[in-house]
Parts: C-alpha cells; structure tokens; sequence
C-alpha cells in the first residue's frame, strides 16, 4: 500500500530548533508518522515533550546552542549514545534578520550565518559518519522561497543569501552520497505563520504585500512543512535526492 511508504515506525529523527514554529511542525508530523523525535532547542521544554506523550507520540529534548561550534557533534553523540543510531536529521534552526546592507554590522552577519549556514554545514558533517556505517539515512535541510528569489518589501540580503547557500550544499551533499544510501533533500518554506513572521504579519503594509504576492492570497502552516517533511523522510521518496521542494503557495511561480 503505497501509504504504507509514508510510514517512519522505528527511526530516530533529530530536528534542530524543534521545540517551536515550523520546527515543531515538523516534530509532531514525523512522530505522528511514527518516529521518535528528538527535539534540540537552546533550552529544555519539557511541556513540549509532554503534550507530544498526552497524544501518545514518542518524543525528547536534548539543549544545544548552535552557535557553538562544538554543538552539532554533542547532539549527534548524545543522540548516538541513546539510541544507537540516528535515521533522520532535520536541520531547520534558523533566524531571520532584515536591514539594509549597509547597516548590517559583521556580527549580525556571522550570527545569521553561524545558524543558518555553518551550523547545518556541521551537523550534516556530524551525521554523515554514523549514516554510513548503518548503510542509510535522510537528512533534510530548510532552506527558504528567499533562496530563489529576493523578498519584499523587507531588505534580507544576507538572509537570502545563506538560504541559496544551504540550497546548493544541500543538492552537493546528495550528489556525493547517494551511492552510501544517505538521501539529501531541502524544504524551501514560503511565509509560514510563526514567531519568526509575526513582526511582518502584524505590520498591515508589509502583511499585504506578502499575502498580495502570494498566488494563494494566504500564509501557510507549520504543519504544511511538517506535511512535507514526512514525504522527503520516508520511502515514499526514496528515489528522490537532491531536491529543493517549494512549499510556498506559489510565491516563486510568478
């Protein structure tokens, strides 16, 4: 049956910045397809794991700042360490940080990219070992609609740019070890409804704008990438690697 395929009984996902918006989307969507999750956020939320385990889903929390460089290797040794093994690894922590260029210090810059970037460039480098040594293994990188095209009204250049960056990492990652059975896919989001939106979409101009140039006229849920997610971790896309999958209510179709 093919939504048998759409099944993840067993796996052990990790999912960076899981705790919250998209990320807990996808949390929930991969335990409710049958995975254990395992949340990695700067801080513990144990209310999270509980209302996971009310609903009867398999789920943790593990702390790491990735703006730490030593942090990826911890949460893929820890995770190691507690299950044996690690099937799935979401890299969806991110931030979003809008200024024109010109006013955009260095430490801004390093900060957007220390997570954005460098941090999914070490925890993919972290899962990778164990990955082969199991002879499988998905990772799922979250990109962004920005890593195609350039947003507005808001000025995110940087932004844009560490998006593009995963994109193409995401797509050289795949190409390298798809004979090692490891499956490398991005999710480029749209304008989803979340913390991180919440100053765009409670501005009136710039909320219009948005939804004006969003063919769908509306934003999407986190439940829409985590809908998503589930299909680019399971079987039923086991011949699909190197993909970036827009899930952006036909922003970049215009």
């Amino acid at each position: 049956m093919i939504l048998d395929k759409f099944r993840l009984d067993g796996k052990i996902a990790l999912v960076t910045g899981g705790t919250r918006g998209i990320g807990l989307g996808i949390s929930r969507a991969l335990a409710e397809a049958g995975a254990h999750v395992i949340m990695a956020a700067t801080a513990d939320r144990p209310d999270v794991v509980d209302a996971f385990r009310a609903d009867g889903l398999s789920a943790e929390c593990m702390t790491g700042d990735l703006l730490d460089s030593s942090a990826p290797d911890r949460l893929v040794a820890d995770c190691l360490a507690r299950h044996g093994r690690l099937d799935i690894l979401v890299n969806n922590a991110g931030i979003a940080d809008n200024e024109d260029t010109e006013h955009f210090d260095d430490e801004r810059y390093r900060r957007l990219m220390t997570i954005n970037l460098d941090a999914v460039f070490r925890c993919c480098r972290a899962a990778l070992t164990p990955m082969r040594k199991q002879k499988s293994g998905v990772i799922v990188n979250i990109g962004s609609m920005s890593g195609f095209v350039s947003n507005y009204p808001q000025p995110q250049a940087a932004y844009n740019a560490s998006k593009a960056a995963v994109h193409m990492f995401t797509k050289s990652l795949a190409s390298d070890y798809a004979e090692e059975n490891i499956r490398v896919n991005a999710i480029a989001p749209g304008y989803i409804a979340t913390d991180m939106t919440r100053g765009g979409l409670d501005d009136a101009e710039m909320a219009k704008a948005w939804i004006d140039m969003t063919p769908m006229k509306r934003v999407g849920e986190p439940d829409d990438i985590g809908g998503a997610c589930v299909y680019m971790c399971s079987d039923a896309a086991r011949f699909v690697t190197g993909s970036v999958l827009l899930v952006d209510g036909g922003y970049t179709s215009r």
